[in-house]
């Protein structure tokens, strides 16, 4: 069975709802990252053989997003294209499928990622094809209704969030400190320039001339647990509220995947290794518990161990995800999304999984290497989880 190596990874800057990237549409800004990714690995649109992309609010993007990113990124019209809508973990399943393909034997370069723009998903009216007979007719926004709320339960992620946290006994200070931490983390990686060197400028056009976006406009200076500590619940009396929890957000992220035979023979430089992967499933609301879940069981495929471990990337869906991901597997902060995470810099639903992986890639790479666990949650009680090795 062929190895899965990465050659490269890249992303656009994370925008904020209504934000510098919201006029551009999610499969812009993924061409614009799967661009980015294959400039950095020094691989031709041309040798791409297949993409995988993930995209969850797909209402009004058109069909086979995935495809129109690729022909964004100039990889040709006979190249085969495949995207992946698994909520939150979208992304992280798009690039565990493109692993798929190459340890299959059936292609030997491939992309791998997500992208979203929350800014851009529409409403919609349903019943009106049709026709209405009497009375009012409601429109429904289609990013909460497809992207945020529990289609089993009819809640709003925020809100089982804030009854799972409490039957998990996880307190508002915990979560307003680990809050303040994401923001101080990626404040102090973008001055150190870890967050930049992710990053791939997207210039977006206007009435007044081209804007260039580098930056993530998430992060907030003076974010503190005493200043979060003032907010006001989502829930009233919850715990968790806007501080503590990501944003709605717009961006892309694309990682390059090849087999290593392939890499080697052709000359690539080889930022990492693909280990293992896995998916776990739990009860509707329990997505705090799911990322842990999905770690152990792919370190228990790949016959590794907790302690084996160097860097952890837990996507932040809600402070209380990483910490109870914390608890269940006994870490400290030491090694734990170090550079910040989505309650900082923001959570475009498709990308999220995508963008811990590269970002896991790198910080390993900064550090000479290492294994890494990248874990996410998903809607519907689902979570994802992925093993890399940098060096060795």
């Amino acid at each position: 069975m062929a190895k899965t190596v990465i050659l490269s990874t890249a992303r656009t800057p994370i925008g904020k709802l209504s934000g510098g990237l919201s006029s551009l549409p999610a499969t812009e800004l993924g061409g614009i990252a799967i661009r980015g990714a294959l400039e950095r690995a020094g691989v031709t649109p041309e040798e791409i053989e297949h993409v995988v992309m993930g995209q969850v609010l797909q209402g009004g993007a058109g069909q086979i997003p995935s495809r129109q990113a690729q022909i964004a990124a100039g990889i040709p019209i006979g190249v085969s294209s495949e995207t992946v809508n698994k909520v939150c973990a979208s992304g992280m399943r798009a690039v565990a499928i493109a692993d798929l393909h190459i340890r299959a034997g059936e292609v030997d370069v491939a992309i791998g990622g997500g992208m979203e723009s929350m800014s851009q998903a529409p409403h919609a009216l349903p019943g009106s094809r049709n026709g209405f007979r009497m009375g009012p007719a409601e429109l429904i926004d289609l990013m909460q209704y497809d992207g945020l709320t529990n289609a089993f339960t009819g809640k709003q992620m925020y809100v089982e969030a804030t009854e799972v946290g409490d039957e998990l006994n996880i307190g508002r200070e915990e979560l307003d400190e680990f809050a303040a931490r994401s923001h101080e983390r990626a404040l102090a990686a973008q001055a150190n320039g870890n967050l930049p060197h992710e990053i791939v400028p997207v210039t977006v056009p206007g009435r007044k001339g081209d804007t260039i976006v580098e930056v993530d406009e998430g992060p907030r200076e003076g974010t503190t647990p005493e200043t979060l500590s003032k907010l006001r619940g989502l829930v009233k009396d919850g715990t968790h509220t806007a501080g503590n929890s990501p944003s709605v957000n717009d961006g892309a992220a694309a990682l390059v995947l090849a087999s290593e035979d392939w890499a080697k023979k052709n000359g690539k430089q080889i930022l990492g290794e693909i280990v293992g992967h896995a998916q776990v499933a739990d009860d509707f609301p329990y997505l705090a518990k799911t990322p842990a879940a999905a770690a152990l069981k792919a370190l228990d495929r790949a016959g590794l161990k907790v302690e084996d471990i160097d860097l952890w990337e837990f996507n932040e869906a809600f402070s209380s995800v990483g910490l109870n991901s914390m608890n269940v597997l006994g870490l400290t902060p030491e090694n734990v999304n170090v550079n910040g995470g989505a309650v900082a810099l923001g959570h475009p639903l498709g990308m999220s999984g995508a963008r811990i992986i590269g970002s896991l890639v790198l910080e390993l790479g900064r550090r000479g290497g290492g294994l890494g666990v990248a874990a996410i949650c998903s809607g519907g009680g689902q979570g994802d989880a992925i093993i890399v090795r940098v060096g060795g």
